[in-house]
């Protein structure tokens, strides 16, 4: 498994579809993964510590969690199939470890809120990375920090 760190979320033009991109923690592949704009705000508000007035769902889910002594350990993206990444959850309690099929996004959501390690296989990394030569990557980062001070929920769309 290949570690990877969370660089951001922004919304891809002209199609405004929403990605994260996740890069290696120890390389130089960056991961985009295109996801829903609901996961795209949930993912941006908790980037940016935005606490909102009830709970967002991967809130309440680490809420939830929480409460009845499940610890969230990490999450794995963990096979491309047909163009869907697919990953999962690793929960322990009382030293059982349960793992737990999930969209990436949501994962994702809820590893920026608990600050677990993201995990990619090295299937997933050598068939869906790219490779960001040294002299984009100061920009590509800087566009999605600028992303993320900029972005609002309105920005996702319905």
């Amino acid at each position: 498994m290949i570690e990877l760190n969370l660089v951001g979320v922004r919304v891809e033009l002209p199609t405004n579809q929403p990605i994260v991109l996740l890069k290696e923690r120890d390389g130089e592949r960056y991961l985009p993964i295109w996801i829903g704009a609901v996961e795209a705000t949930a993912i941006a508000f908790a980037l940016q510590g935005v606490q909102t007035q009830r709970p967002m769902t991967h809130d309440l889910l680490k809420s939830i969690l929480e409460e009845v002594g499940v610890a969230v350990d990490m999450i794995s993206i963990v096979e491309l199939r047909e163009g869907t990444f697919y990953s999962s959850i690793r929960l322990s309690r009382n030293g059982s470890t349960y793992e737990i099929s999930s969209r990436p996004s949501d994962a994702i959501a809820l590893a920026v809120r608990t600050g677990v390690p993201i995990f990619a296989s090295e299937e997933v990394v050598e068939e869906a990375s790219i490779t960001i030569r040294d002299d984009e990557e100061e920009s590509e980062v800087e566009k999605f920090r600028a992303f993320l001070e900029e972005v609002s929920p309105e920005d996702f769309g319905a």
